[in-house]
């Protein structure tokens, strides 16, 4: 069935969020850019904030984290928040500090694993880099976004000749000694870091001795597509978790006068645990949240009324049935690609769930129009966790985990129901609107 006209283009508006997203800090840039032309303005966390009812505003922390929130109409105390949380990193490869290698005449590159990618799917995929550069400066030293869209690095795999249980046994790789990724040739004497600083400095826009740092990314350069027969799928990377970015922030620009004070949180650092400055598990959503409501006046007394009266919802994608791995999935709990969002739940508080939030948002699907779906991990499989549970017991307010369904979650480029972006979008205006 062809997608209806509103899906397709929402669909598309995630694409284009995605390919503009190559690394954390270019997920938070392009959400700003996207806030600015929706009328939120800046804050700075080292400035004293006014805030008046119906405000939009973001605050960025880290390059990588940003919240936005729109002030509501009621007094916080009364109404509270409307919080939905996401993350904007991805796993995948990153630079070390020191990564030139010589030597056979190529220059190559080390990498460190960021949190858990299916390594394999990096394999013989045209690689870009992406992420941020320091680079001297007066005074110190500034931030600089860097972007090789292009085919720059590769992994080529080992051939079947030297590997021949690769199809029986997987396509593995040593992280230490086998990642290193292609460059290119070195000319007779050249040094690989000089390489490595020249091409930095070019797409820098600086010199090669003022490049001091980075944290930089490897990630597939493919753009984003539809595919399959009706073009009712989405393939592309990061959408484990830019697409939960990209829904929080669509929603959030839907919020025209809320009641409530409406919170969009994209943190950075989930897929390594969360623990830093700017992850969830640090202090910026209680800092953001605490100076919300000092700007409105409100006492010790207060704040923690306004958190009773909360509601937060972690937007994390979810696991869709694969039907050529039955055994992986909890049989009564297969989750259908445009199915619609999905309710997480775990025992084990891996996910944030309880019977009253699931309701909640149950609640908020029907009068968004959308359907909904629930899902359980199977019991012999180890659960992975969210920003949810993190954020749940930081704030003491009741939560909620929910996602997408995909396909082929941390890989290098991951699939996706095209008509579900438009139903996140729907369920998280609803709940914002509450």
């Amino acid at each position: 069935m062809p997608l209806p006209a509103t899906a397709r283009e929402t669909t598309l508006d995630l694409i284009s969020f995605i390919d503009a997203s190559p690394s954390p800090w270019h997920a938070v840039a392009t959400a700003a850019q996207r806030l600015l032309a929706q009328g939120f303005s800046r804050l700075e966390e080292s400035e004293r904030w006014s805030l008046a009812p119906g405000g939009r505003h973001y605050v960025v922390r880290g390059g990588a984290s940003l919240m936005a929130f729109v002030v509501g109409r009621r007094p916080i105390a009364e109404a509270g928040f409307r919080i939905v949380g996401a993350h904007t990193d991805s796993p995948g490869l990153r630079l070390k500090p020191r990564p030139a290698l010589g030597g056979d005449g190529l220059a190559r590159l080390g990498v460190e694993v960021y949190g858990g990618p299916v390594l394999a799917t990096f394999a013989d995929r045209d690689l870009g880099l992406a992420g941020r550069v320091m680079v001297r400066a007066s005074g110190g030293a500034e931030a600089r976004l860097l972007n090789i869209d292009r085919p720059l690095l590769r992994l080529p795999n080992l051939a079947i000749h030297m590997n021949r249980e690769v199809n029986e046994q997987g396509l593995k790789f040593d992280k230490q000694t086998e990642l290193p990724l292609l460059l290119g040739l070195l000319g007779e004497g050249e040094k690989p870091e000089a390489r490595l600083r020249a091409l930095l400095a070019k797409f820098a826009t600086c010199e090669a001795a003022e490049v001091l740092s980075w944290e930089l990314a490897a990630y597939d350069v493919q753009a984003g597509s539809l595919w399959g027969a009706d073009e009712e799928f989405i393939a592309s990377r990061q959408l484990d978790n830019l697409a939960s970015c990209h829904a929080a922030l669509t929603a959030l620009g839907t919020a025209d006068a809320p009641s409530a004070t409406c919170v969009a949180a994209l943190f950075d650092h989930e897929e390594v645990g969360s623990e830093s400055a700017a992850g969830a598990g640090g202090s910026m959503v209680t800092d953001v949240l605490a100076r919300i409501g000092i700007a409105a006046g409100l006492d010790g007394e207060d704040r923690r009324r306004a958190l009773a009266r909360s509601f937060f919802v972690s937007a994390d994608m979810a696991h869709a049935y694969h039907p050529n791995f039955p055994a992986a999935y909890e049989p009564d709990h297969k989750l259908r690609v445009n199915g619609g969002p999905v309710i997480k739940s775990n025992a084990n508080q891996r996910y944030a769930t309880g019977a009253e939030s699931a309701a909640r948002f149950m609640a908020a699907c029907e009068v968004a129009g959308v359907p909904f779906q629930q899902y359980s991990h199977r019991g012999n499989l180890g659960c992975g966790s969210t920003i949810g549970p993190i954020v749940a017991a930081r704030l003491g307010i009741a939560s909620v985990d929910v996602g997408s369904p995909m396909w082929a979650m941390h890989s290098a480029r991951e699939s996706a129901g095209a008509l579900d972006p438009a139903h996140m979008i729907a369920a998280l205006a609803a709940v914002y609107a509450d």
